[in-house]
């Protein structure tokens, strides 16, 4: 049952320019609420705004639609057509040479709260808010009706995306744990149930793209390499060695066997390290270093230490550049923005005594669309330096 809940006077501003989110300040009376109800939301006049899920966290309300959601099932099956119509526009589709992507990004895509990542014929759903929890039944079910029940499997990964001990990881369709997906016709292994996040970093799909432009002949380091995309991109533009760095020896097997699904003998080294310690004690020199680590800070009392973080690791990475060569750095924190990163990858040249130009600013692929009104969804940034 859709309950309802009214905003202070003068809150509805941030709703009414399209803001998907509802801050627990703005609302006036919240009592008899649980996580995870559906509510509609009315200015303190009573206009109504929009249809969300409530939520007992700072972000009080998850907007759906600014129109009143009559016929539930219909509006998934809208929404998710409309994500699907996206996909197959940018040329991705389970009969396409990329059969992994994401079919659903949060706010981007006008689902605060919901993810969904497709592997040929595998989609595994992560909630991130107990109203979006609540939904999938319905969800699994529109989805396979969108595919036209195509889909082999539909995985619910939300356990550790909700922080809860209740939440429980389960299918809606099918038993598959893993599979082998195509990203620009390179074959990747990618298991969801085992693996970080749903089981493949899909974000960063045009940035391996790019590094493949550069590799032939180059000599190339890959840190924090998890399955070994940049890696695998690399020796397909014939680069003349690639090493992959990782902490997890779990992650280098998985690199090893994505670099063998390339084909046999290539010019690749899997190695299980701390990425930090190994570029410290490194002497050899590469024409490419590749610094993609996981995010820093995922809340804003810890952006500083994770400054912190960054500058010491690219200035590291640097001083294992060749002069000439690049540095391929990136990062996934969304409290780090584009302009503290750029002033933090300098302030690590400087510590490293090295000269850089900037090439490229990159950020994640068209997959992960920003919703205009909500550029917090923005939060993949890279750089590619020439260091001389």
């Amino acid at each position: 049952m859709t309950k309802e809940i009214f905003l202070k006077p003068g809150k509805e501003h941030s709703v009414l320019r399209g803001h998907p989110w509802i801050f627990s300040g703005a609302i006036a009376d919240a009592k008899g609420l649980i996580p995870g109800d559906v509510v509609n939301v009315y200015a303190a006049k009573g206009l109504f705004l929009a249809t969300g899920h409530w939520s007992d966290g700072s972000i009080a309300v998850r907007i759906l639609d600014h129109a009143p959601i009559e016929n539930r099932n219909e509006f998934w099956l809208t929404r998710l057509k409309n994500c699907l119509e996206l996909r197959t526009k940018l040329g991705f589709g389970i009969d396409t040479p990329t059969t992994a992507f994401r079919l659903i990004h949060g706010e981007g895509d006008g689902l605060p709260g919901l993810i969904c990542d497709i592997y040929g014929t595998c989609a595994v759903l992560q909630a991130h808010s107990k109203g979006m929890y609540l939904e999938l039944p319905q969800i699994a079910a529109a989805l396979d009706q969108v595919f036209d029940f195509k889909l082999s499997s539909i995985y619910s990964k939300s356990k550790a995306s909700m922080h809860d001990e209740t939440i429980v990881d389960q299918f809606f369709k099918g038993n598959e744990t893993e599979t082998v997906a195509l990203e620009n016709g390179i074959s990747f292994k990618v298991n969801w149930s085992e693996g970080q996040k749903t089981g493949f970093f899909l974000d960063q799909r045009e940035n391996r793209k790019l590094l493949e432009q550069y590799s032939k002949n180059k000599k190339v380091l890959n840190t924090f390499s998890y399955s070994g995309g940049f890696s695998v991109y690399a020796l397909r533009g014939a680069a003349s060695k690639v090493s992959s760095v990782d902490i997890s020896a779990k992650a280098v097997q998985l690199c090893n066997e994505n670099v063998a699904l390339l084909g046999a003998d290539l010019p690749h080294e899997g190695i299980t390290a701390d990425v930090l310690q190994y570029l410290r004690e490194q002497e050899e020199l590469y024409d490419i270093v590749i610094l993609d680590p996981p995010a820093f800070a995922k809340k804003i009392n810890k952006k500083h230490s994770a400054v912190m973080g960054y500058k010491r690791l690219n200035a590291l990475g640097m001083q294992r550049v060749k002069p000439g060569g690049l540095l391929f750095t990136f990062s996934c924190s969304q409290v780090i923005d584009n302009d503290l990163f750029a002033n933090t990858i300098t302030a690590a040249g400087i510590e490293a005594g090295r000269n850089a130009r900037i090439l490229y600013r990159l950020g994640q692929g068209p997959d992960h669309p920003v919703n205009l009104y909500h550029p917090e969804g923005h939060y993949l940034k890279g750089l590619v330096l020439q260091v001389d």
